[in-house]
Parts: structure tokens; C-alpha cells; sequence
């Protein structure tokens, strides 16, 4: 099974799985389950990637592999051209500071502040510099809680904790943010107003982005290029480049000239399983 795949922008390669694979019960390879394999994926410096797929595909555990919270069992990962991550490899999760992992769940702690909260990251690095300081303040800022740092995260709504959370992962200035599913069990106002919100904090910070989502149109409204896994084991179905001018507005992305077209052959390799 062949990725179709549309040419993306020439850009800096920053990170690279080539041939990953994810199985259980390594002892037996013969026999593993394998949750992904063969996984070759290239993306580059200020790339927000967008990825979908059917359950079981392998979408979460693609970012815990990156996050190198999970180990690969096969296939390597490369990041800014040196291997960081690989079959035999010691386990460096956050590779050095330089990953960001927004989960579905904020993970703010209930007994800190929202500002405690985003400066905590660097707290357990030593004291902040002035510059680290500044720059959380700008976040909080740019994410619209600058009212609400001293409160606790129990008097905050569902979108605020995210927005904190967000703030507390670009805080300490990782190049990769990946995220999994963060928006998904928010109601569509709410979800479309943070959409926009990193969007813009996209623009400003051009972080490189992996973020997983089951909804084509946020896959549409968000990426520069979606990618699609299927199967199972999961591998790269499709890899789409998204031609929609930016900036965009994530409500009436429907109405881009090109959308039409992107959503259906999406949606026609998700609902066949990558298959011809």
C-alpha cells in the first residue's frame, strides 16, 4: 500500500521516523502484534502536520514514540539530523527539552495557580531567568489569562485549562509541540475560539506541530498538511498538502475553493482503510 502523496513546500528537515515500528511482545517478533510498522514520515522545521486515522491506527502512539515516552521495536527516529531514538536506544523522553506534550487531558496540578502552573516547567529547571519570566507572561498573555493567573484550575472553565496547559507546554520554548486530540471534548464554540488561538500562537512562536484529531475539518482548518494512518498495523495512508491560504478562520474553512476537495479524499481514505 502506496501513500499518495501531494509535495509539500521544500523546508528544513527536523524530524524524521524512518521505518518505525511499535509491536508487543518483542521476545517473538515473528508472532508481535505490531501497533505501527514501516512508518516513514519527514517533517519540517515550523510544520504544523495534522494526523488521522481509523481506531487502532496507531495515532497516539505515534507522538508517545516521538515524545519518546514509548520505545520503537523497530526503525529509528531522527531529529535535526542526529538519531535520537531507536531499536536498543535508551528511552530520552522530552529529548532534552526540546519536545512539548499537550495530552487530552490539561494535567494542570489542582494545587498551583495557573501562573505556577505555566512556570512549573521551568521551575524544576532551576530558577527562571528574567527573559523565561517575560516570556510566560507573554504567553498568558497571548492565550487570555492574564486576569485569571491566580487562580486555581477547579475555577477555571474546560477551554481555560487548556489554555493554560498550552501556555505551560510553550513556556520553555520546545521547537515540537505534539498534540493529541486536546480540543476534543470541548463544545464547538469553545473548540473553534481555541482553534483560532493556535493558530495565531502558531504564527507568532512557529513551532514545529504533530497534532492527532478524528475531525477533517479541524485537520483542514489547522494543517499545512494532513496525514492519514491506517490499517493494521498502522502505516501512512495518505499525505496531503493543504493549499488553503493562512491565515485562516477555522468556522469558515468550509468555504476555501479547495476545501471540497481535500475533505472528500480524506475522508475516502479513512473510510477505506487506505485501500485503492
Amino acid at each position: 500500500m502506496k501513500p499518495e502523496v501531494h509535495a509539500v513546500a521544500p523546508s528544513v528537515a527536523l524530524l524524521q521516523l524512518q521505518k518505525l515500528g511499535v509491536c508487543y511482545d518483542q521476545g517473538q517478533l515473528a508472532t508481535a502484534r505490531w501497533i505501527l510498522r514501516d512508518v516513514d514520515l519527514t517533517v519540517h522545521d515550523g510544520e504544523f502536520v495534522t494526523i488521522m486515522g481509523s481506531s487502532g491506527a496507531g495515532k497516539s502512539t505515534l507522538l508517545n514514540v516521538v515524545a519518546q515516552t514509548l520505545a520503537p521495536s523497530a526503525g529509528r527516529i531522527v531529529f535535526g539530523g542526529h538519531t535520537v531514538g531507536g531499536e536498543g536506544m535508551p528511552l530520552q523522553p522530552g529529548s532534552g527539552r526540546r519536545i512539548g506534550y499537550v495530552t487530552q487531558d490539561d494535567n494542570l496540578l489542582p494545587w498551583r495557580t495557573v501562573w505556577d502552573n505555566v512556570m512549573f516547567p521551568l521551575t524544576l529547571a532551576g530558577k527562571p531567568s528574567a527573559s523565561d519570566v517575560e516570556r510566560a507572561q507573554r504567553l498568558v498573555e497571548q492565550v487570555g489569562l492574564t486576569q485569571w493567573t491566580g487562580h486555581y484550575p477547579h475555577q477555571l472553565s474546560g477551554g481555560m485549562r487548556k489554555r493554560a496547559s498550552l501556555a505551560r507546554t510553550l513556556a520553555y520554548d520546545p521547537p515540537v509541540v505534539l498534540m493529541d486530540e486536546p480540543f476534543g471534548a470541548l463544545d464547538a464554540e469553545t473548540r473553534a475560539q481555541l482553534q483560532a488561538d493556535l493558530l495565531a500562537l502558531w504564527a507568532s512562536e512557529r513551532k514545529t506541530i504533530l497534532f492527532v484529531t478524528h475531525d477533517i475539518n479541524e485537520a483542514i482548518a489547522l494543517g499545512d498538511r494532513v496525514v492519514v494512518l491506517c490499517g493494521s498495523p498502522g502505516r501512512v495512508a495518505l499525505e496531503r498538502h493543504l493549499d488553503i491560504p493562512r491565515p485562516r478562520d477555522p468556522e469558515t474553512i468550509f468555504k476555501a475553493p479547495s476545501f471540497a476537495g481535500h475533505y472528500d479524499a480524506i475522508r475516502a481514505c479513512l473510510r477505506s482503510g487506505g485501500q485503492p
